[in-house]
């Protein structure tokens, strides 16, 4: 006795095409292109001025400029956001800690984080430019590592928070029953059942703290950064090149949050499925 295929007959449906991931990202991204193509022929303003540059431009732009131009203040801007990822992550890290060690603080710790949240960063980055003031020519802005570290600093404290709350409750009364503290449960239990949580977290907050460091750039007064040569752009009314400084500033927030994505499947493995 056979038995009949249940798509025998019938012949090959759209829902039986399966294209590999690759494939289907490299027709999104083709299709993509090809619109904003469009687009930037398309859209002409009253006075003759095209605001959207066609992808050829942008990349011809690209091109004249320069890389060491490109160079010299991306490097500033990353070494910004690298400090400021820094700081904003340790203290996130080490205030969810003490919430599980002291559990009276947490209502504290997240109204602490809630309020970094909610408080516009306009207004945040005024006062820090007239707290920190403007950094010697060529250094990292100071305003911008602060807004930088707050930028990653809620998304942090919620995930780790949620990662050392998940950790398995016969684990934990297993070292209880053995005579450890809180602190015992911290290192042993809770760590290891967090990490994927946090490691997570540590990814999205890669292009959060670019994004803060590049906002810090507009109100920290420096001479050199993305977000100086994009206020220069835009002032220039020069369209390619504040498109270029968009793409490329997404291209680089893309490539960190992957590179952090490879660190944190080499040490938690066991997080892919969770991700």
């Amino acid at each position: 006795m056979t038995t009949d295929s249940p798509t025998k007959g019938r012949g090959v449906t759209f829902e039986d095409v399966r294209l590999p991931p690759w494939m289907t990202g490299l027709i999104g991204g083709v299709a993509l292109v090809i619109v904003w193509w469009i687009v930037g022929l398309a859209w002409v303003t009253p006075t003759g001025l095209r605001p959207i540059p066609t992808p050829l431009e942008v990349v011809v732009t690209i091109a004249q400029t320069g890389w060491d131009f490109y160079a010299k203040n991306f490097a500033v801007t990353l070494a910004e956001a690298g400090i400021g990822y820094l700081w904003g992550n340790v203290l996130a890290l080490l205030l969810a800690a003490v919430v599980l060690v002291v559990p009276r603080l947490e209502s504290v710790a997240m109204q602490l984080a809630i309020l970094t949240y909610c408080v516009p960063i306009v207004a945040l980055g005024q006062i820090a430019v007239v707290l920190i003031g403007a950094p010697p020519i060529g250094q990292p802005s100071g305003t911008a590592i602060f807004l930088a570290a707050l930028s990653v600093f809620f998304t942090t404290v919620v995930g780790a928070l949620l990662g050392l709350k998940s950790a398995d409750k016969s684990s934990l009364d297993v070292v209880t029953v053995y005579g450890g503290s809180k602190f015992t449960q911290l290192v042993k239990v809770r760590l290891i059942a967090a990490l994927p949580a946090i490691l997570n977290a540590l990814q999205i907050a890669v292009p959060a703290a670019f994004l803060g460091a590049v906002l810090g750039e507009f109100f920290g007064k420096v001479e050199v950064g993305v977000g100086v040569i994009m206020v220069i752009a835009q002032q220039q009314l020069n369209a390619p090149q504040v498109w270029a400084i968009a793409l490329l500033s997404g291209l680089v927030a893309m490539l960190g949050y992957v590179l952090v994505g490879f660190i944190a499947r080499a040490i938690a493995p066991w997080s892919k499925g969770r991700s």
